[in-house]
């Protein structure tokens, strides 16, 4: 163990993969302000599909033949279950509790870390980690918050799958550019949403061309330009300092709805917001000493 800093090389990876979660809080305005209502698969099913087809064309590389089973769990847990389990707790819990509970992805990561491999973590980036989650709560909840069972199992699920994807993508390295790797697990995990979508969702009105173009902005900056930037985080840092950018998003969508939807944040909600950014930066300073 060393206990120098990041490097520049490594702050501009940080960075990078930083911009993975803001696309993605960002499209919570793009969800509520401008697609049709209560089809949440379907939004998931269009972002995920026609990127990881247009990356594959691009990429034009196949998994090796030992690879194949690795590359499904992945693409479950990254994307199909994950987008799944991510849109149950959307539709069941508010957006502040479902952030809360998804604000411990860092902590699972390291507790998968220190059971799979004995690599124990520092204390301080398991106290970073737990500031992240308090500040989230004191950043979203309030005192009406509606703890729903179902809502809370799935936001629970969702964030185990997101924290094991993380780690195992970065455990098992498959020899694949990492387009292509993305390619792959957008287009399986797509795949694995088209029965839920059909089973679940009302099929689509006839769309307007703003419309037309939050989907285009769901597909392109969503998946296609954040998952390759998610996944080449993963290859270059720690697992849980890539977990831990992930609070990027809510974060995101909080300040956006602040500045274009004119959503209040008052005094409390700036404490929350400011140890929850304080928190990715520690995560990141710690875990590049282990």
């Amino acid at each position: 163990m060393t206990t120098t800093s990041p490097s520049k090389g490594t702050w501009l990876d940080i960075v990078l993969t930083a911009l993975a979660p803001v696309i993605w809080g960002s499209t919570y305005i793009v969800t509520t302000q401008i697609l049709p209502p209560e089809r949440p698969f379907t939004a998931a099913l269009i972002r995920v599909l026609p990127s990881g087809l247009l990356l594959l064309i691009y990429a034009r590389r196949r998994p090796a033949r030992g690879d194949w089973g690795r590359l499904l769990v992945l693409s479950a847990l990254n994307i199909g279950a994950f987008q799944a389990l991510l849109f149950v707790a959307a539709y069941r819990l508010p957006g502040g509790l479902a952030a809360v509970v998804g604000a411990i992805q860092p902590l699972l990561v390291m507790a998968l870390a220190w059971g799979v491999e004995q690599r124990r973590p520092l204390a301080s980036t398991v106290w970073a980690a737990v500031a992240g989650v308090v500040g989230m709560g004191v950043l979203l909840l309030s005192p009406g918050t509606v703890f729903e069972p179902i809502g809370i199992v799935a936001a629970l699920a969702g964030a185990a799958s997101m924290a094991t994807g993380t780690y195992l993508t970065r455990r098992w390295r498959l020899n694949m550019p990492v387009l292509a790797l993305t390619g792959w697990q957008l287009l399986l995990g797509g795949l694995m949403l088209v029965p839920v979508t059909l089973m679940v969702d009302p099929a689509l009105p006839s769309l307007t061309g703003l419309q037309i173009a939050g989907y285009a902005y769901l597909s392109m900056a969503g998946a296609l330009l954040a998952y390759a930037l998610w996944f080449r985080g993963i290859a270059r840092l720690a697992p849980v300092a890539v977990s831990s950018l992930g609070l990027l998003s809510p974060l995101t969508a909080v300040v956006l709805g602040w500045v274009l939807l004119g959503q209040a944040i008052r005094g409390p909600a700036f404490v929350g917001l400011a140890m929850v950014f304080a928190s990715i930066l520690a995560v990141q300073w710690t875990a590049s000493r282990t």
